[in-house]
C-alpha cells in the first residue's frame, strides 16, 4: 500500500512538472514573439495550462483568480484576448491587465483569462489573424439555427476574404470549441474580448452599453453569423464588451492600458451582477415586502 501511495505521489509530480514545463514553454514563445511580455511575466502570472490545445497542439493557457474567503463575487467575468493571431496589442494589453489582478483581485468578481486564444496565429514566423487551419476564430462560432449562415455571408459579403473565413462547419476548430465549452462550464454574466485595430467601444447584449472605456468610444460595428458577439451576447443573452485598440503592433500607452481597465471594472461593478446575486436581491426584497405587509 505505501508502495503504491508513493508510485501514485510520483505520477502526481511527474504530471505537475510537465505542465509546468509546457507553461514555461509556451511563455518562451510568447516572450520571443512580443517585446511587451517577457518571459519572466509570462511565466510569473502563473498561467495553467487548461488541457485543451490549438489546431496545431499549442496550449492553450489560463488564469482564474477565484472568490475569496472574505466576500461573495458580484458576478464572473471571462477576460478573452488574443483571438486574433496579428492583433498583438490584444494579448499583451491583457497580460498587463492580470499583472494589475494579481496585485488588487478583491474578490468582487470571479475572473477568468485566457490571453491568448489563438496561439496558432501569433507565434508562427509571420503572425496572421487566422488558426492553424486558415479560419478566422471570431467567425466560427454558432451563428445560431441557420448552420450555412456564416458560409454564406462569407462567401456573398466578403466575397470569399481568406482573412475571414468562417471554417467549414460552425465550431469546427478547438480553440471556439474551447471558448464555447469556458463559456458552458464558467457561465461569465459578461465577457470582454481583446482586439485591434479599430480604436472603438464595441458591444452586443443585454444591459446599457458603457459610452467609453478610457480613450475608447462606444461605436457599434454589428453583429457577424458566427461571431462571439452573435454567439454570447445576442444568442446567449450575455453582455460581451469588445475593446478594439487603436494599433494592432503597438501597445497604448500605460496611463490609456489603466484608465480602460478603471472604466471597465467601474462599469461591471455598476451593470452586472450574476443570477446568483440578483435571485437574493429579488428574495430580499420579496423578505422586506412581507414584513412589510405583517406590520401594515
Amino acid at each position: 500500500m505505501l508502495q503504491f501511495k508513493h508510485s501514485l505521489l510520483l505520477l502526481l509530480l511527474f504530471h505537475t512538472a510537465v505542465k509546468a514545463e509546457t507553461v514555461a514553454n509556451a511563455c518562451h514563445q510568447i516572450s520571443d514573439k512580443l517585446s511587451s511580455v517577457s518571459y519572466k511575466e509570462c511565466f510569473s502570472n502563473q498561467l495553467t495550462n487548461s488541457g485543451h490545445s490549438s489546431n496545431q497542439n499549442l496550449p492553450l493557457l489560463i488564469k482564474e483568480y477565484p472568490p475569496l474567503n472574505r466576500r461573495k463575487p458580484q458576478a464572473r467575468i471571462l477576460i478573452l484576448g488574443g483571438i486574433h493571431g496579428d492583433e498583438y496589442s490584444s494579448v499583451s494589453v491583457v497580460f498587463k491587465w492580470m499583472n494589475t489582478l494579481n496585485k488588487y483581485h478583491s474578490g468582487l468578481f470571479h475572473w477568468k483569462v485566457a490571453p491568448l486564444i489563438n496561439p496558432d496565429g501569433l507565434l508562427r514566423k509571420h503572425s496572421r489573424r487566422t488558426n492553424g487551419n486558415g479560419v478566422d476564430l471570431n467567425r466560427n462560432f454558432s451563428p445560431g439555427n441557420n448552420k450555412s449562415a456564416s458560409l454564406n455571408y462569407w462567401k456573398k459579403r466578403t466575397r470569399n476574404d481568406k482573412r475571414r473565413y468562417p471554417g467549414p462547419s460552425p465550431l469546427s476548430e478547438p480553440e471556439s470549441r474551447w471558448v464555447q465549452q469556458l463559456i458552458e462550464d464558467f457561465k461569465p454574466d459578461a465577457i470582454v474580448a481583446v482586439h485591434a485595430p479599430f480604436g472603438i467601444l464595441d458591444f452586443d447584449g443585454p444591459h446599457k452599453a458603457p459610452k467609453h472605456l478610457g480613450p475608447l468610444h462606444l461605436k457599434l460595428l454589428g453583429t457577424y453569423p458566427g461571431s462571439l458577439g452573435n454567439y454570447a451576447g445576442i444568442q446567449l443573452g450575455k453582455p460581451v464588451i469588445t475593446i478594439e485598440l487603436p494599433y494592432a503592433g503597438i501597445m497604448p500607452t500605460r496611463q490609456e492600458v489603466s484608465k480602460i481597465w478603471v472604466d471597465l471594472v467601474r462599469w461591471l461593478k455598476r451593470n452586472v451582477k450574476s443570477s446568483d446575486a440578483k435571485k437574493q436581491l429579488v428574495k430580499a426584497e420579496s423578505d422586506i415586502t412581507t414584513k412589510n405587509n405583517r406590520i401594515d
